[in-house]
């Protein structure tokens, strides 16, 4: 379980960062260069997210909930906004539902 958290967690961070630097260049004027590395950086998410052993839309469904939770971690740390109450609950509750998809008991 603790592998596939964090295996989610490291794709979050690709995919937030290869959409973060495109925003920092048409939003915050940063130069075009930083296109590159959020080529890679997105390039990097689809792979990780090839690296679950389980059916691809079951790792679909259950990163978003992760991503919710990685997002919002990002808005306090780099953002430097402080999630509210209602994003800890809708994170907490997104992250349940991570947890049914992917550990619930399957038969084979």
């Amino acid at each position: 379980m603790i592998r596939t958290l964090a295996l989610f967690v490291v794709t979050a961070l690709a995919e937030i960062v290869g959409c973060y630097l495109p925003w920092l260049w048409l939003r915050k004027g940063w130069s075009a260069w930083v296109l590159i590395p959020a080529a890679f950086a997105l390039a990097a998410f689809v792979w990780l997210l090839s690296l679950h052993p389980t059916a691809a839309g079951r790792v679909y469904a259950a990163y978003g909930g992760v991503y919710v939770a990685v997002a919002l971690a990002w808005l306090w740390l780099v953002d430097s906004v402080r999630p509210s109450v209602w994003d800890i609950v809708g994170a907490s509750i997104a992250l349940t539902g991570m947890a049914v998809i992917m550990f619930a008991p399957r038969s084979a």
